[in-house]
């Protein structure tokens, strides 16, 4: 039985000599290489697949899968009689095989399935003539669709009926190009069908995006989240902290839903000029979404109020829209503000708790708080700098100021990688090479005095990239409080490569940030 089926086989082989006698490596529709096979293992294989119903003796689909077996067949012969060989020769057709797949799809030639995808709601139509065997090996679901019928009928969304000639595409030829607006229906298609390589490249495509500050990532969160893909959620809500000033200043904040500003107000990375830019987006996002009372109340309240000065606070009581209709809500929070900014921490602190995120700053970039710094060509040699920031967030403190030194070295190595002249035998060794260290910023207060007592500085070093003309943080590495470092600061960066994603324009944009954070020193009486 097994030698008719490869007689049947050798007789295909020599009607397509051209490929099956020079194939000797072939990759699959999904660009993998497949493993060689001994003659064993593509008997076994090819039968399986009859068995499947992937192809019938006789038919089409069973010609190219024959074909395919030849060609692996004819490798594991040509590796058994060069075995006696030092070094072998690779011969590579496996472009040609994909060109004959795109000619394939193209022209439709021996199709045994028709696909009539519609869009839904209209009466448009695009018609694929495609074959079972290949759609049947990337996906369950075409398998079971296909197995006893050669036409079916696609209802897609219109977004998804538009890509499906690229979906269809990489199922034969592993590849296709993306643009940003396709995708949500790519990525759709590909988790309806199981084509779970697809879905995995889409995502990384759309998180690789969302890092370099292009794609939508208010749309992109809310798929996540519609799909369960908490990977993709994670960087889309991590990119809009970082970059909550910019969204919020596009037509992309009008699009927030009520649970996305739920999980973005309370975190203490959101990156934005001051609370008062916060506040004001809060009341657009309120004046456009017109939620329910509750939904607006819980909002004004994940405001930090403590960290807007006393003048703004006044203004915004008399003034704001938003607080005229639900000042109520947030009454005790503008009395909390108020003591806070009228006595000195210490004073407060033996009455009231400071340990409350309302006390402690977000990543502000208004100077009260640190400095923005641009190192032209980083590489180059060490660079030094300084700064002052604002003691505390509290009116007692706005005039008290801190100074900053800052070291950037651009190749610091650790004690392990120093350099070693010679051994205990005075031999010697081998200096470390300079590309052996990393980068490496350090910050330091120029003094230390009574001022700070009650209070430590967690500091934050934003890293920019430019996009379409705005500056948006790529990456943000936070400092303990009693560190004066980030250990893992630009640990995988190449600054020595003038298109690296860390510089623009051949040049590191940096902003330092000091959050005071205040400790409670006496505790109330109770």
């Amino acid at each position: 039985m097994a030698e008719a089926w490869w007689g049947e086989g050798s007789q295909l082989g020599r009607g397509c000599s051209p490929l099956a006698g020079s194939y000797i490596r072939r990759r699959d529709v999904s660009g993998v290489v497949w493993a060689s096979l001994s003659f064993q293992q593509t008997r076994s294989w090819g039968t399986k697949m009859l068995r499947l119903g992937y192809a019938k003796p006789g038919s089409w689909g069973s010609f190219w899968a024959i074909l395919t077996l030849v060609g692996l067949a004819t490798r594991a012969a040509q590796k058994a009689d060069g075995g006696g060989e030092a070094a072998g020769t690779s011969i590579n057709h496996s472009q040609m095989l994909l060109q004959r797949l795109q000619e394939l799809l193209r022209q439709g030639n021996a199709s045994d399935v028709v696909l009539r995808v519609q869009a839904a709601g209209t009466d448009e139509v695009r018609v694929f003539h495609a074959h079972r065997l290949l759609l049947g090996l990337h996906s369950e679901l075409f398998r079971e669709l296909l197995s006893n019928q050669s036409e079916v009928v696609l209802v897609e969304p219109r977004d998804c009926a538009a890509v499906f000639d690229k979906f269809i595409r990489y199922l034969y030829c592993g590849e296709l190009t993306v643009l940003l607006a396709q995708a949500i229906p790519l990525h759709r298609l590909a988790t309806k069908y199981g084509v779970a390589s697809l879905q995995r490249g889409v995502a990384d495509y759309m998180r690789a995006h969302l890092a370099g500050g292009a794609g939508p990532a208010v749309g992109w969160y809310h798929y996540a989240v519609s799909t369960g893909d908490e990977a993709l959620r994670e960087s889309c809500l991590q990119f809009l902290a970082w970059n909550l000033s910019a969204v919020a200043g596009s037509a992309e904040w009008g699009a927030v839903s009520p649970e996305l500003l739920a999980q973005l107000l309370p975190r203490s990375d959101l990156v934005l000029q001051d609370e008062l830019e916060l506040f004001h987006a809060l009341e657009a996002w309120l004046g456009r979404a017109r939620p329910p009372p509750a939904v607006a109340e819980r909002a004004l309240r994940a405001i930090r109020y403590p960290m807007i000065p006393p003048a703004q606070l006044f203004q915004l009581q008399a003034r704001s829209a938003a607080l005229a209709r639900h000042g109520d809500a947030v009454a005790d929070l503008l009395l909390q503000a108020y003591q806070f900014h009228a006595a000195s921490p210490l004073h407060y602190a033996k009455f009231f708790d400071l340990n409350g995120s309302a006390f402690l700053p977000r990543n502000y970039l208004a100077p009260a708080w640190g400095a923005p710094w641009v190192i032209n060509n980083p590489a180059r040699d060490d660079r030094s700098t300084s700064f002052q920031t604002q003691l505390g967030p509290s009116g007692h403190d706005s005039g008290r100021r801190v100074t900053w030194n800052v070291l950037f070295s651009p190749r610091w190595l650790p004690v392990s990688l120093r350099p070693v002249y010679a051994d205990a035998a005075g031999t010697a060794l081998p200096a470390a090479r300079p590309e052996d260290g990393r980068p490496r910023l350090v910050v330091t207060p120029a003094s230390s005095g009574g001022d700070a007592a009650g209070v430590s500085f967690q500091k934050t070093v934003l890293v920019g990239a430019r996009q379409h003309g705005r500056l948006l943080v790529r990456h943000a590495y936070s400092f303990h409080q009693s560190s004066e470092e980030a250990g893992d600061f630009l640990a995988h960066a190449d600054l020595q490569r003038r298109n690296s994603e860390y510089l623009v324009e051949n040049a590191l944009h940096l902003h330092l940030i000091v959050k005071p954070v205040y400790h409670t020193l006496i505790r109330t009486p109770k």
